[in-house]
């Protein structure tokens, strides 16, 4: 019996759970990198990054664009995550010096030709955005809300150019060619050192002019002069981009003082402005959570206390008839199914995705996956679907030798290469793609060959060493014996129709994760940061009750109308909440997306075929295990006569 204490404590503890899950995604977090501080006049070295664009979601090289280059270009050390997003992070000709305002500086003047005009356009059209990094902060363009008391809302990057409105064949093209950056910084009053907080950019687009012959050094534009404090405040006489126009490009840097200090910089980023929304989306899926679990709760009473009792002769002649209907399958019930041998490779590969999503969720949770180490979340989720191939290879190997089966190396082998093929099949495609577009996403033979090896240097011998272990167990026990003879399965309800129950089954899961499903989405393809894993955790949680808790119960039913069949159908049960957030991808591409090339729809649709047929894995193995521990658990626990 519990003190009152205890009891009261127990709700506190709960919800302080709860508030570190959810706080815990915005105010802790281990940074990607160690501050840094800088002096009065160090040398700050602006990096460019891809040029991305949303509407094609192809990246591109920065210097893919006639933009002014460094004497020699130098590619940064990137993770293997900063590869696949189609990062190519270089050096600059941007140089600052901290705390040292510039005014009108000169970078470089560029003659356009035919071919950079015709690049230039494609790329303003396309509404591409430039992408820079100082001190591992990317750059921002702060755009002014509706209401003047909020805090500004950040766009990443700043936009190539932009496009008279006139439109048609006279429609002009603006190169943004005058950057006035802010840099942000807190400074250490007792050693008189900084550390970059915010890095801020104003492009525009201005056609400067200057007197005399040209020359870099000792040329001054009448446009923008620091001597005359004349400086570059808006739009109104812009650069076009035409043939044999020369483009001077040119910026302005201003330092700012800030109160935020260096583990802070990234709040402004990642500030969530719908928490009601999140909320609203966790109450939605917990009362889906509620309702199931008031359901298994009453099978769980019906049957099982009933049958242990050897059924209270006070029952209806009803109640007896539809209780006898799971339990005159006892004989039936625990027959392998046709394609064991498949199920199992598919309840492994489930296994494994399980495990790497938990993992890398309690990892992002606790701040080691914050967006400043780039790359650092793709880069755990490949390490870790590798190293997970260990549970892969035990889950199926024991279920595979319940199935009675002998050649548990056939079975390692596809467990390890089946789900990897199909991804692999479908990603060669798309980087092919990728690659004929002349894209920067479009992943090396470097990358290629390292990821070969994760695959077959890592995985597979793991998955191997899995099984093994797996199948040296003794075999497990059925708690019934199995009949020599099948029983036949009498003809059942339309409601019961295998097709109807396994698509009706997967509604509910899928409900519970559409609106955290919606962020995700827009945080892929719409290129804004996620970071709200407490949110994302708790969700992930609600899945797994909900897959589990509308397997069991759609499994009792069919149980009850003596269809003894259930394998394959608890994993497709719940597994089906794929086709509804393949579904949901198609709605939201032509209503959110402004996606129009072939091959940009192409990309979307491969990329969101993978995350279904993950989901679908993941889902299905939750499914499947919820529904084999409660045929185990009723049929264990009546006496079969």
């Amino acid at each position: 019996m519990e003190s009152p204490g205890s009891m009261a404590v127990r709700p506190v503890m709960i919800y302080a759970v709860l508030l570190v899950l959810i706080h815990g995604a915005y105010s802790f977090y281990l940074p990607g990198v160690a501050p840094q501080d800088f002096s009065k006049g160090n040398e700050l070295k602006v990096k460019v990054n891809k040029l991305t664009s949303t509407k094609t979601q192809l990246p591109y090289s920065f210097y893919s664009l006639p933009y002014c280059k460094p004497k020699q270009i130098v590619d940064s050390a990137e993770n293997l995550g900063e590869v696949l997003r189609g990062d190519r992070i270089e050096n600059s000709p941007y140089v600052f010096k901290m705390r040292e305002p510039q005014m009108c500086a000169i970078v470089c003047k560029q003659k356009l030709d035919a071919k950079m005009v015709k690049e230039l356009k494609e790329k303003i059209n396309d509404e591409y955005r430039v992408n820079m990094i100082l001190d591992n902060l990317p750059l921002v363009v702060p755009m002014r809300r509706l209401d003047q008391e909020s805090p500004p809302v950040y766009q990443l990057g700043f936009f190539v150019g932009l496009k008279s409105q006139s439109g048609g064949k006279d429609e002009k093209f603006f190169i943004h060619n005058h950057l006035a950056f802010t840099v942000k910084y807190h400074r250490d009053l007792q050693t008189d050192t900084s550390r970059i907080v915010g890095f801020e950019v104003k492009p525009f687009s201005v056609k400067h002019e200057y007197e005399g012959k040209w020359n870099e050094a000792k040329t001054r534009l009448t446009t923008c002069d620091p001597h005359a404090k004349h400086t570059v405040i808006n739009n109104n006489n812009p650069q076009e981009v035409a043939e044999n126009k020369e483009i001077i490009f040119t910026y302005d840097v201003e330092f700012q003082e800030s109160d935020v200090k260096w583990a802070s910089r990234w709040d402004a980023y990642l500030l969530m402005t719908d928490d009601q929304i999140h909320w609203f989306s966790i109450v939605n899926s917990l009362m889906i959570v509620l309702f199931l679990s008031g359901m298994v709760a009453m099978i769980m009473l019906r049957t099982l206390y009933r049958d242990i009792s050897k059924y209270n002769e006070l029952e209806t002649q009803e109640e007896a008839q539809e209780e006898t209907g799971w339990k005159l399958v006892h004989g039936d019930v625990f027959r392998p199914p046709n394609r064991s041998d498949l199920l199992c490779v598919y309840v492994g590969t489930g296994v494994q995705f399980l495990g790497m999503i938990l993992v890398t969720m309690i990892f992002a949770v606790l701040g080691f996956l914050s967006p400043s180490n780039r790359g650092g979340l793709m880069t755990a989720m490949l390490l870790l679907y590798v190293f997970m191939g260990l549970f892969a290879g035990y889950a199926s190997a024991r279920l595979y030798k319940m199935f009675k089966g002998a050649d548990w190396k056939k079975i390692a082998l596809r467990t390890s290469i089946m789900f990897p093929a199909v991804v692999s099949a479908i990603f060669f495609v798309l980087n092919a793609l990728i690659w004929g577009q002349k894209s920067s996403g479009a992943v090396p033979f470097g990358t290629m060959f390292a990821l070969v090896f994760l695959w077959f240097g890592i995985s597979v011998p793991l998955v191997f060493v899995g099984s093994y272990v797996g199948f040296k167990k003794p075999a497990i026990e059925d708690p019934v014996k199995t009949n020599k003879i099948p029983r036949q399965i009498p003809e059942q309800a339309w409601y019961m129709n295998p097709v109807f129950s396994i698509l009706i089954g997967g509604i509910l899961p899928f409900g519970a994760v559409f609106i955290e499903l919606f962020f995700i989405l827009t945080s892929i393809w719409l290129n804004q940061f996620y970071y709200i894993f407490g949110f994302l955790f708790l969700v992930l949680i609600i899945l797994i009750i909900t897959c589990a808790e509308i397997t069991v119960v759609l499994c009792y039913f069919q149980l009850c109308s003596e269809d003894y069949l259930w394998w394959w159908r608890s994993y497709l049960t719940s597994g089906s909440s794929a086709l509804y957030l393949f579904l949901y991808a198609t709605f939201y591409f032509f209503t959110k997306l402004e996606i129009t090339k072939l091959v940009s729809g192409l990309l979307y649709f491969g990329y969101m075929l993978i995350a279904s047929y993950a989901f679908f894995v993941v889902t299905g193995t939750i499914g499947f295990y919820a529904c084999f521990w409660f045929t185990r658990l009723i049929y264990s626990s009546v006496k079969i006569d």
